[in-house]
């Protein structure tokens, strides 16, 4: 379909921030724009403040009749939806209407752009954010859909023209297969989403799929040691890009990028742990492949700060050191655990975490055990079901019986920051992709009041 043709966008969803990101570039592309969510939250606000309409009640009588046009409107919805969702009925019941998912959306936008696509089971909102930030800084007529809320910009979405794309290319659903890049990485491919893969095999499969949709004559960036062909990148190894002599500065890393044909000295960059600096590696060596000057990018590296929710200082004080972060698998925990501990060593850490789904709570349990146990003290929060119904058996109470550290308790949200006051850590972590989120402003506020 051609998009010139498209005058509105309506999105079921629109609060999702992939949906989010979409609704702002084609609002800045002059198109009417609205939407549905199922809870009003600091993405919407953002949005209506911007002009964009957005209501939270699923009735076709709250779509303005401009979005009931199937000549001139386009629906786009997230897979997050549940099927009986009546506006989404509504639209797929009438063919006329052109329904398509998020990521189809991509794909269209990015299909005649030069595309920068970063997949992986983790990693990819840093690392997409450190390559929208590296480009922009590069004055790269780029447009950069940001998985999260890119601290440089207070966005997810970078606008500077419309030749080059940079896009998270997202497995989930097998999303990522929509798209076809120009230069691609591959950050990680951990078991995750079983409940759409079913089998971690599957999994790879996919990402092996994704190697093979990039363009002729593009390249594919894979961190060393995954089984894939590609340029390859890895800490002080013999990657093809690598990390080398790493000193910290000032809570800052700083190190040698060794390169094919080059060695970049004294290159600062400020995010904590090793897997930022591995996301801050591939970042770098896709920019400099794709031809940006290597001194402006390692003064941009060293001005880049995060994105909100991934290892984010809500309080940083000698007495106390709160850290907020979206990790909701194993491996992630593992990363923040690796962070913290380089950081902040010798320090009691106490570490509250939201299982996300039950399905990755019961695929991932003895992992999920395992990574907890390595913090001194750890406060378990119920199950945030997200899309789904409970499983018999798995709970967090189940959970918690695995965890091998005898400071843990099971606790409700409304007790967190209670039970923070009672525990004499120094650094505390708040973790989970559910709606924890949203407790790290009082828990911020109530701490910074008691001392």
């Amino acid at each position: 379909m051609n998009l010139d043709n498209i005058h509105n966008i309506y999105f079921i969803g629109i609060g999702g921030i992939g949906m989010s990101a979409l609704a702002r570039y084609f609002h800045a592309s002059g198109k009417k724009v609205a939407g549905y969510d199922k809870t009003k939250s600091d993405i919407t606000d953002a949005l209506e403040d911007i002009g964009i309409a957005v209501h939270f009640e699923d009735s076709i009588a709250e779509v303005a009749d401009a979005f009931l046009n199937y000549d001139t409107t386009l629906v786009v919805y997230t897979p997050a939806v549940p099927k009986d969702h009546r506006q989404l009925a509504y639209f797929k019941s009438d063919n006329n209407f052109t329904v398509l998912k998020r990521s189809e959306v991509l794909g269209l936008i990015t299909k005649n752009t030069f595309c920068l696509a970063v997949a992986g089971t983790h990693g990819k909102t840093t690392t997409t954010s450190i390559l929208g930030h590296l480009l922009q800084e590069c004055d790269v007529e780029q447009t950069a859909f940001l998985g999260g809320i890119s601290e440089n910009y207070n966005s997810n979405l970078i606008l500077n023209g419309s030749k080059v794309s940079v896009v998270e290319a997202d497995e989930f659903d097998r999303s990522f297969l929509t798209l076809s890049p120009d230069l691609a990485c591959i950050t990680s491919m951990d078991a995750d989403h079983l409940d759409i893969y079913g089998d971690a095999s599957e999994l790879v499969k996919s990402f092996e799929d994704f190697s093979k949709k990039i363009k002729p004559g593009g390249k594919l960036f894979v961190r060393n040691g995954l089984p894939l062909e590609g340029i390859t990148y890895g800490i002080e190894d013999d990657s093809d890009y690598s990390v080398q002599n790493i000193k910290i500065e000032n809570g800052a890393y700083v190190f040698d990028v060794k390169m094919p044909n080059a060695t970049l000295e004294d290159v600062q960059f400020n995010l904590p742990g090793r897997h930022n600096l591995s996301n801050a590696l591939i970042a770098l060596a896709m920019a400099v492949e794709f031809g940006c000057p290597c001194q402006q990018l390692v003064e941009a590296l060293a001005s880049y700060k995060g994105v909100k929710r991934r290892f984010t200082y809500q309080i940083k004080t000698e007495d106390l050191v709160y850290v907020d972060d979206y990790a909701h698998h194993p491996e992630e925990i593992n990363a923040v655990h690796q962070a913290v501990r380089e950081m902040y060593p010798g320090k009691k850490v106490l570490a509250i975490f939201q299982p996300h789904l039950f399905s990755r709570t019961k695929d991932f349990a003895d992992e999920f055990a395992k990574s907890l146990s390595q913090f001194d003290e750890v406060l378990l929060l119920d199950i945030y079901p997200a899309r789904e119904l409970p499983i018999l058996g798995v709970d967090s109470n189940w959970l918690l019986q695995k965890i091998e550290n005898r400071n843990k308790q099971l606790i409700a949200k409304k007790d967190i920051v209670a039970k923070i006051k009672e525990s004499d850590a120094q650094v505390v972590l708040t973790m989970g992709a559910g709606d924890i989120g949203v407790e790290v402003k009082q828990i911020r506020e109530s701490l910074l009041n008691a001392n």
